[in-house]
C-alpha cells in the first residue's frame, strides 16, 4: 500500500512538471512571436512614414498646382473685364464726340434757317430807308426805323452774322452769284461792280449768295 502511493505522488509531480515545462514553452513562443512582430512593424514603420510623407508631399503638389490654375484664369477673366470695360468707355466717347457734333450741326442748321427768314426783314429795312429823301429821314417816323434797323442788325453781328464783301471784290463763286455782266471804266474785268442784293454769312458758312454783276 506504500509503495502504491509513493508511485502515485511521483506520477502526480512528473505530470504537474510537464504541465509546467509545457506552459514555458507556449509562453516562450507567445514572447517571441510578440517580439518578432515588434521587429516586423519596427522594421515596416520608416516605410510608412515614407509613403505618408509623400502622399503629403503629392497632396500639397496638386493642390498648389490646382490653386495656380484658379489665379490664372481668375487673372484671365480681370483682365478680360478690363479690356471689354475700356472698349465700352471708348465706344461711349466715340458716341458723346459723335452726338456733340451732331447737335452743334444741328444748332447750325436751326440757326442759319432763322438768319434766312430775318435777311428778307433786313432787306426791308434798306430798301425803305434808301428810297427816303434827305427831310423824310429827318423825320421822327424815319429815324426810329432807322435805330430799329442799327438794333437789328447789331444783334445779327452779335450771332456772327455778317455781310459778304461784293463791289470792288473779285468774283468768287462760293461767296457770289453772278446774274449779269457790266462794262466799266472803273473796274477790270473779273470785278464786282455792282451789288444787286446783300449776301451774308453766318459764322465759317454762307446763308445767302450776293447777287451780282460783275465786269465783263
Amino acid at each position: 500500500m506504500v509503495v502504491e502511493e509513493k508511485e502515485l505522488d511521483k506520477g502526480l509531480d512528473e505530470e504537474i512538471k510537464n504541465e509546467v515545462d509545457s506552459e514555458e514553452l507556449n509562453s516562450d513562443s507567445t514572447v517571441s512571436e510578440e517580439s518578432e512582430s515588434e521587429i516586423v512593424e519596427s522594421e515596416e514603420a520608416p516605410e510608412e512614414d515614407a509613403t505618408s510623407e509623400a502622399e503629403t508631399t503629392k497632396k500639397k503638389s496638386f493642390f498648389g498646382r490646382e490653386k495656380k490654375e484658379k489665379t490664372n484664369k481668375l487673372q484671365e477673366k480681370i483682365e478680360e473685364l478690363e479690356d471689354r470695360v475700356k472698349r465700352q468707355m471708348a465706344e461711349f466717347e466715340n458716341f458723346r464726340k459723335r452726338s456733340e457734333k451732331e447737335k452743334s450741326a444741328m444748332f447750325e442748321t436751326g440757326a442759319k434757317s432763322v438768319v434766312e427768314k430775318i435777311l428778307p426783314v433786313v432787306d426791308n429795312f434798306e430798301r425803305g430807308l434808301s428810297g427816303l429823301s434827305e427831310e423824310e429821314q429827318k423825320q421822327p417816323f424815319a429815324e426810329g426805323m432807322n435805330m430799329i434797323y442799327k438794333q437789328l442788325i447789331t444783334e445779327l453781328e452779335k450771332l456772327e452774322v455778317k455781310p459778304i464783301e461784293a463791289v470792288g471784290c473779285e468774283f468768287n463763286p462760293e461767296f457770289h452769284n453772278a446774274v449779269m455782266q457790266v462794262e466799266s471804266e472803273e473796274y477790270e474785268s473779273g470785278i464786282i461792280a455792282q451789288e444787286l442784293q446783300k449776301g451774308y454769312t453766318y459764322r465759317d458758312s454762307v446763308v445767302r449768295h450776293s447777287m451780282v454783276a460783275v465786269v465783263q
